[in-house]
């Protein structure tokens, strides 16, 4: 029975050593992640209510819509392109290019589709809204909030 009393003190242990092997991995990794980025912060949080909004307007013909489109996916790009020429930022710059791809499931791909169809259903708006490319956003937002603040 005697080393039964012994089991705690191994399991402190072994959680100190596991929890010291992470934070020594973390500050090892952390100079291989960019910091925090207001501005692209910004981006992020200013796109995402503008792309979302003008995708509620779908239903309509996107003939009436395109210069709407075009200026939009422009700050997209323009977003992309901020965030891939910071050092160590490729994790955010890719999903970026995700949520821009036109011949992907987010923002881009929906913007394509409605322009291909030229008009979309409402329940593929909303569905596309709430469950992709709304969330696709609100990824890179805490992608990007989680970043160390220097």
């Amino acid at each position: 029975m005697k080393h039964l009393s012994v089991l705690p003190v191994m399991r402190s242990f072994a959680r100190t050593a596991v929890l010291l092997s992470l934070s020594l991995m973390f500050v090892a990794c952390s100079s291989l992640i960019a910091p925090y980025n207001e501005t692209s912060y910004r981006y992020a949080t200013s796109l995402k209510p503008e792309a979302l909004m003008l995708m509620g307007r779908a239903t309509e013909e996107y003939a009436s819509h395109a210069a709407e489109v075009d200026a939009l996916m422009l700050k997209v790009e323009q977003a992309y392109e901020y965030v891939a020429g910071l050092p160590n930022n490729e994790e955010t710059a890719r999903q970026w290019e995700i949520l821009k791809d036109p011949d992907g499931h987010l923002l881009g791909g929906f913007m394509s589709r409605w322009k291909d169809k030229g008009k979309l259903g409402a329940a593929l708006v909303e569905n596309a809204r709430e469950d992709t490319v709304g969330p696709a956003f609100d990824a890179i937002i805490a992608l990007e909030t989680l970043k160390i603040k220097q």
